[in-house]
């Protein structure tokens, strides 16, 4: 059998009257970047604090690198995480700060200086952590969670408040760890930020598992079309018209013309057009992203579903 990193069976949690994670059973291989994707409040926290032994499942079960969760310490040491915000002391520096939590942690302090190297904060590591942008910090807490040299990295919404360069210095730092052998399990409803670095992702909504699997294979069940925008809007419905004699399915909005066929049809498409006269301003492939995977797969429309599309 493949070894995994996760591996869940049943896996519930109520509060109260509250489902919060329903029935979870999936696994998750060793290695790469695994994204755990789903809209604000859809159970992924409460998973990972599962996994982490942080709180209990009210039923079901799981194994974190082949130990059970009934029993964290038998696989702590080989987990490093960030949850929420990480915390520092702000008029201590980024080593001061690191070198306590080693101690701490019984931790060899020369780790220190090596994941500061790690995280590209070497060159700032003795200012103090009140001087840091949001993004330093982020990637000083991932520095943190990786003193202990882990298989496992667990990390909650990374990305969370971070402007654009900070969002891109992190994906390339956790795309740079998955590389390295470890694993690496991101939790987001970045949907865009997940596609760009997962190699494995477990898709959650209201607590209940959607889809566990490669990236790619998700990927399949996107959607592909070819948008063909003629240079005057008269001309949109006799392009329709062409088109759909051809056996290629077509709509009409606002000008432009949706052909559901292959990406390879483009140039047909095009001289179809050319045969008859009409002049396109715009040929375009479009490709639905995970985005829009995620949001066909739930059945939601796009403009329903405020909270996913408003982070994305």
């Amino acid at each position: 059998m493949e070894p995994l990193a996760i591996k869940t069976n049943g896996l519930t949690r109520r509060f109260g009257d509250l489902i919060a994670v329903d029935n979870l059973t999936f696994d998750v291989p060793l290695g790469g970047v695994v994204g755990v994707v789903g809209p604000n409040g859809s159970g992924k926290s409460t998973t990972l604090r599962m996994l982490l032994g942080l709180i209990r499942p009210s039923s079901g079960t799981a194994e974190v690198l082949g130990d059970s969760i009934a029993d964290p310490s038998r696989y702590a040491h080989r987990v490093g995480a960030l949850i929420e915000n990480p915390a520092f002391v702000p008029t201590l520096s980024a080593r001061r700060n690191l070198a306590s939590l080693a101690k701490l942690r019984g931790l060899p302090a020369g780790r220190v200086d090596e994941v500061l190297r790690v995280v590209e904060l070497a060159d700032r590591a003795d200012d103090d952590v009140r001087t840091y942008s949001l993004g330093m910090k982020q990637r000083l807490g991932i520095a943190a969670a990786l003193l202990p040299d882990p298989d496992l990295l667990v990390l909650d919404e990374p990305t969370n408040g971070l402007d654009p360069s900070g969002i891109v210095e992190i994906r390339a730092l956790l795309h740079r760890l998955g590389e390295d052998g470890r694993t690496v399990v991101v939790s987001s409803h970045l949907l865009s930020e997940l596609e760009a670095i997962a190699d494995h992702v477990v898709v959650i909504r209201f607590g209940k598992l959607l889809f566990a699997g490669p990236l790619a294979e998700l990927m399949r069940r996107a959607e592909s079309h070819i948008e063909v925008q003629p240079e005057s809007p008269a001309d949109g419905a006799r392009l329709v018209r062409l088109y759909r004699e051809r056996g290629w399915p077509s709509t009409l909005a606002d000008g432009l013309v949706r052909v559901d066929v292959d990406l390879t049809h483009g140039a047909d498409l095009n001289r179809v057009a050319q045969d008859a006269a009409i002049v396109l301003g715009r040929l375009a492939p479009h490709t639905q992203s995970l985005e829009e995977v995620f949001l066909q797969m739930t059945d939601v429309p796009v403009a329903s579903d405020h909270t996913f599309r408003k982070a994305a």
